[in-house]
């Protein structure tokens, strides 16, 4: 039977990595998700299953050294908050340019620049339309739970190893810093290189047989019309996980009238605010997004053909709003309600914003 334990969200993370078979962590530790690299550094994994646990010198450093082991085709995470990842945003860009694997964790805080360590949903922007240089996208995952950090940490790997993609677990200082009850995944083992090759093709820098040529790793080709080509690519990759990895929740949108749509912490508020809308007598539903990118247009848009309006909800200044308003497609009124610089809404905000952008609007 498994275990149940009481973890904070970054706790979780950490956990979730060891069990899931990860071979390294590089990270540097910068509020709030400086538990992420304090727990591991606690548990001493390479005890456990022989996962490289390494503070790096920098955010910079750090990223880099996930670009180095992910060319050797190793499971590698990394976790840091909002300008750490911004810091880590050029070796993002190389390690998307270089198709490889690997998951990156977000716990993001309210900005723009050094902002506050309170809880933010401003990252969206940087982490759905691609943070660094370059046509590049990454995959990004959007737990609401504690349970669902841990979920997300194996998926994430599943996911970056399909597509050779990095992806992103983009969390907040409210999931990331809350307890709950969590359930932990059973431990895989760490795979040999042959295995990596046997699971998932023989791409990675593990050594040159004497049955292939040499594996490069790298970003960089001068001859535009192949760059132009190896884009060309990337892009039909992006497409396949926007036809093959969308994932959401719809709670009570059958009978909705309106709709919240939110994601993370912004989405379990949201919940609140449904209920009271009800008691009230206001059908209201929540479409909660799983995942960031693929955005799920279709499935909104179809909403759209059902309901009088959507109100998103986040801890931002109005970034999923464009996303939203793009898959509504103007059938429908769309309205944006957020606190930012690290300020939480409540439901009874929600509510109120609900009831004067959308009803009495």
């Amino acid at each position: 039977m498994s275990e149940v334990k009481l973890m904070k969200g970054n706790e979780a993370i950490a956990e979730a990595a060891i069990l899931a078979g990860a071979d390294a962590y590089f990270g540097y530790p910068i509020t709030p998700q400086s538990e992420v690299i304090e727990y591991l550094m606690v548990e001493r994994p390479e005890d456990r299953t022989g996962m490289v646990v390494l503070q790096a010198e920098s955010e910079i450093a750090a990223i880099n050294m996930v670009y180095g082991a992910a060319g050797t085709g190793k499971k590698v995470m990394t976790s840091s908050s909002s300008p750490g990842v911004s810091l880590k945003q050029e070796g993002i860009s190389y390690i998307a340019g270089s198709e490889l694997p690997c998951v990156i964790v977000n716990v993001v805080r309210g900005g723009p620049g050094l902002g506050t360590i309170q809880p933010s949903q401003a990252d969206y922007f940087q982490s759905t339309k691609g943070g660094g240089h370059g046509d590049y996208r990454l995959l990004v995952l959007a737990p609401a739970s504690v349970q669902e950090m841990a979920d997300f940490v194996d998926l994430s790997f599943e996911l970056a190893f399909k597509y050779r993609n990095p992806v992103m677990i983009l969390s907040d200082g409210v999931i990331g810093q809350m307890m709950e009850k969590v359930i932990m995944p059973k431990q895989k083992t760490r795979l040999t290189n042959e295995e990596i090759i046997e699971q998932y093709g023989d791409w990675a820098t593990t050594g040159k047989p004497k049955t292939r040529e040499r594996n490069i790793i790298t970003s960089l080709e001068l001859d535009p019309y192949r760059q132009e080509a190896h884009n060309h690519k990337l892009q039909a990759k992006y497409k396949k996980m926007e036809e093959n990895e969308v994932r959401y929740e719809m709670i009570n949108c059958n009978d909705a009238d309106y709709v919240i749509v939110a994601y993370g912490s912004s989405a379990r508020i949201a919940q609140k605010t449904m209920e009271m809308a009800r008691k009230k007598g206001i059908k209201v539903g929540i479409f909660r997004l799983i995942t960031l990118f693929p955005f799920p247009m279709k499935e909104i848009n179809a909403l759209a053909d059902k309901v009088k309006g959507f109100l998103a909800v986040e801890m931002s200044a109005g970034q999923m709003i464009e996303d939203v308003r793009l898959a509504i497609n103007g059938k429908v009124p769309a309205e944006h309600y957020g606190r930012y610089g690290g300020v939480i809404h409540s439901p009874e905000e929600v509510l109120e914003a609900l009831e004067q952008k959308i009803i009495g609007g």
